[in-house]
């Protein structure tokens, strides 16, 4: 259903929100489109710099960003991200990440010797798990992590006016393999560096990739108080 006004306070959005990683064919009308994305221009900078460079993709231009993705996938080409990535978790993150991993896999009936399966699993998220819609999310090039900090507070505040609408939507790091795809399909130049992208639209139910849930750390472990 189609939501042209918000439908729940902003407790609710940010404790109900997740992933989704299976969507319907349906186009999110651009009126709540532009509204969804003037809510998350709302977000909170350093000195007010808005550094995040937006860049959203339908129809046609999606569709070939999508095909030339799943192309340098398959053709086994390393990505080349535009920032570095720290690609190696130890101890609880890790086991967050393997946990995280467990639960997604046992929905979509992927054992853990399943090769085939497992790289299925990876090619969905360069399908953009079948969105309508992809928002590309960047910076300068020249800004390092504490800009990003203010990026990565753009994308939770979209992400959450997403969810408010109806519209369901999955932040992938993936989409930083392939940046000259971005700027090819943009006329981007070489300054601007893409960081995350994230697929949204309206949630397709029968995908068993979204039956997955996952658990929060109790706040003992997370939040020391003081005084």
């Amino acid at each position: 259903m189609v939501l042209s006004k918000p439908t729940m306070s902003l407790v609710d959005a940010i404790t109900s929100r997740r992933s989704t990683r299976g969507f319907l064919p349906d186009q999110v009308p651009q009126d709540v489109m532009q509204h969804v994305f003037e809510i998350a221009q709302q977000a909170p900078s350093n000195c007010n710099t808005q550094p995040w460079k937006v860049f959203v993709a339908s129809g046609e231009v999606k569709d070939r960003l999508r095909d030339q993705l799943v192309a340098r996938l398959e053709q086994g080409v390393p990505g080349q991200p535009d920032f570095p990535y720290v690609s190696r978790w130890e101890g609880e993150y890790r086991q967050r990440q393997v946990d995280c991993a467990v639960a997604l896999y046992n929905e979509m009936g992927i054992a853990r010797d399943d090769k085939v399966g497992r790289h299925q699993a990876i090619r969905r998220n360069f399908e953009l798990f079948d969105a309508p819609h992809i928002v590309f999310l960047g910076m300068n090039r020249d800004f390092g992590a504490t800009i990003s900090l203010d990026v990565g507070i753009y994308a939770q505040t979209l992400m959450l006016a997403m969810h408010a609408f109806g519209i369901g939507s999955c932040a992938m790091g993936s989409m930083r393999a392939y940046p000259e795809l971005v700027r090819e399909a943009f006329g981007l130049g070489e300054d601007t560096g893409i960081l995350l992208g994230i697929s949204f639209g309206y949630e397709d139910p029968d995908v068993d990739a979204n039956r997955t849930r996952t658990l929060r750390e109790p706040l003992s472990n997370a939040v020391i108080f003081k005084g």
